[in-house]
């Protein structure tokens, strides 16, 4: 069985990771304590240690490491909402410095999370909580393969195979569904079709793009549940792709993954768990919008030179951030250009028919 050490960096970092083990404790039946209690244990084909190590006492330690050298939230900026005036220079410098050293990244922003608590959830005012406890729900849905058994289970590295095209081109956007308040749970439409369809929709995704106005390069949808039938997840993908739009070079372009354990609610949360769920990771050229407002966002206030010094006074010069903007610039292009390549090669294949 294979084990995971989990890395989370920076106060955001640590927020989300504390959600996420906070519900993969619920899912494996360990205490606060580090005592598994087998009868609280929804599935016999769990693993905890793949996550935990057992100690010599008996308890389960989270295999995992902390670091937060930084009091401020550094995550990627939302359009309206921001923790830090400079959120746009962290998040720039972040993703020059990480786009050569990462694999797979998978992207939310506070805004989207914001409207999807007020909105789906109906939380008023949500706080990093609200907000966390439906990333980690994410979270624990890309990395059940690791911990349950499935008919089809998805591994990690299959995300890369499946959903990197190209090695710049790995920012996949994130959905989930069903995503309704834990009091109106018991209404919810479990048929394969009614919590897949939503995971498409605009409103479900935690980045704020509009995947219409793109085109999807790959998608991966994970499922869990006892009830999910493979049979019902084709029909629903082939009723699906005559509303969605692919690249012409992959016309295929889903990957499925079938984990039999429900998801696991986590006491006092706002989102209603049922007996089964899906998560939609896919890459979409529209996750070029939110690198377009990064960008904006960074150039008022580097035109202006503005809280450039704190950055200077750190040790850093100027060019560092010069040269983290080009990089965004052509991150930009990248996607643009998966784009045009796209729709020229489609009017020629027109052309060529009449």
């Amino acid at each position: 069985m294979r084990e995971v050490i989990s890395i989370h960096v920076g106060q955001a970092g640590v927020q989300i990771g504390e959600s996420c083990w906070e519900l993969y404790c619920h899912e494996h039946a360990i205490g606060t304590d580090g005592v598994f209690d087998p009868a609280k244990l929804d599935s016999e084909n769990s693993s905890s240690t793949t996550f935990f190590s057992q100690a010599s006492s008996g308890k389960f330690v989270p295999r995992s490491v902390f670091a937060d050298l930084e009091p401020s939230v550094v995550v990627y900026p939302a359009p309206e909402v921001a923790t830090s005036v400079v959120e746009p220079y962290n998040s720039v410098l972040t993703t020059h410095a990480t786009l050569e050293h990462s694999d797979c990244t998978f992207m939310v922003d506070n805004q989207a999370l914001f409207d999807i608590c007020q909105k789906k959830l109906y939380v008023d005012r949500p706080n990093y909580s609200n907000l966390n406890r439906l990333v980690s729900q994410v979270v624990s849905s890309i990395t059940a393969s690791l911990r349950y058994e499935g008919s089809l289970n998805v591994d990690l590295t299959e995300f890369q195979t499946n959903l990197v095209p190209f090695p710049r081109i790995h920012f996949p956007l994130a959905s989930y569904s069903p995503i309704v308040p834990a009091e109106k749970i018991s209404h919810q439409s479990w048929t394969i079709q009614a919590i897949t369809k939503p995971c498409f929709d605009t409103a479900n995704q935690m980045v704020k793009c509009d995947p219409r106005s793109g085109k999807y390069m790959a998608c991966c949808l994970l499922f869990r549940g006892q009830d999910v039938d493979p049979r019902s997840v084709n029909t629903t993908i082939n009723g699906l792709r005559q509303s969605i739009n692919f690249v012409s070079w992959c016309p295929t372009g889903f990957k499925i993954g079938i984990n039999q354990q429900r998801p696991k609610e986590v006491p006092g949360s706002d989102l209603g768990i049922g007996k089964s769920a899906v998560c939609l990771l896919s890459n979409n050229t529209a996750i070029a919008d939110a690198w377009a407002r990064l960008d904006k966002k960074f150039d008022l206030m580097f035109q202006k030179r503005a809280f450039i010094h704190w950055y200077v006074g750190e040790g850093m010069e100027e060019a560092e951030l010069d040269e983290a903007r080009e990089d965004l610039a052509v991150l930009e292009m990248d996607y643009a250009n998966v784009l045009k390549d796209d729709d020229e090669e489609q009017n020629a294949n027109q052309n060529d028919i009449f």
